[in-house]
């Protein structure tokens, strides 16, 4: 069964350079009105047999495109728990 094909977003690191990613999944919480984006490089679902590094962030649409999005790191421990907690139900959800 082929997997669907996830979008894909370039996020440049500190040094200026573009790193592709593929959104696993997105989520918004009405209590706080904020957003949330878990994210994969690009290829690394591929390799089964090692653990793939998962990156989430804060995310807010800065305008009418899909293009303008605004990523901000994950601060507290709530938002944490959140995401980890959105992540788990994701994963058994993949399982099946």
């Amino acid at each position: 069964m082929e997997k669907a094909e996830r979008e894909r977003i370039i996020i440049p690191d500190e040094n200026g350079d573009e790193h592709l990613f593929e959104v696993l999944f997105t989520f918004d919480v009405e209590e706080t009105g904020k957003s949330y984006m878990v994210l994969i490089a690009a290829g690394d679902e591929e390799n089964d047999e090692e653990e793939v590094e998962v990156h989430a962030f804060r995310y807010e649409e800065k305008g009418d495109g899909d293009d303008d999005l605004s990523l901000h790191p994950i601060e507290t421990d709530e938002e944490w728990d959140m995401v980890e907690e959105m992540l788990n139900t994701f994963s058994e959800g993949e399982e099946e």
